[in-house]
This record gives C-alpha cells, sequence and structure tokens, in this order.
C-alpha cells in the first residue's frame, strides 16, 4: 500500500486488513479519533510503535510525554508541522 491509498483508505469505516497497529494508530488519528490511535500506539511494542507514540502525544501538546517517547524510539523531536510528521511516518511504516 502507498501513501495516496493509506490516505484514501481513512474514508472507510475500518482500517484496512493486514496493518500494524503502529499504522493503525495512524490511521484512526486522520479520522479524528486519538484515543483509538492512542491505544493502537501502545499496543506495538517496539521503536515504530514509540514513533506513532511520540507524534500522537506532541499532537494533544504533551511535549514531555512526547520527548520520552521520541527517545524509545531513537528518532529526534520533530517540530514541523503535524501532518508533515504523519506524512513521514506513514510513508515509512508503509515502505517497511
Amino acid at each position: 500500500m502507498d501513501l495516496k491509498s493509506f490516505k484514501a483508505s481513512t474514508g472507510a469505516a475500518a482500517p484496512p486488513a493486514g496493518l500494524g497497529d503502529a499504522l493503525k494508530a495512524l490511521w484512526w488519528d486522520a479520522k479524528g479519533d486519538w484515543n483509538k490511535a492512542h491505544e493502537h500506539a501502545q499496543a506495538q511494542d517496539d521503536r515504530d510503535g514509540a514513533w506513532v507514540h511520540a507524534y500522537l502525544h506532541r499532537k494533544e501538546g504533551d511535549q514531555s510525554n512526547a520527548g520520552y517517547w521520541y527517545r524509545q524510539a531513537a528518532r529526534p523531536k520533530a517540530s514541523g508541522p503535524l501532518d508533515d510528521e504523519w506524512e513521514a511516518i506513514s510513508k515509512a511504516l508503509l515502505a517497511g
């Protein structure tokens, strides 16, 4: 799946089959459901899950918590537009 089809899939009621929890988290975030997004980010206990978790807490405005999760993901703390970060994470995870 590429970014364009991933974005288009957010028009459906449920995420596409076969997505890992980190991508499901981004999918639910795009749908505006932060709580479901957060549940899925927490469910993926690896660096990808931590990266999405960091993004979600940054979006929430909890910079301290976001910083913790960026460190867990071994990623630099993002500072650009949230939409750009969402796309960057999505592309990286879709590329596998």
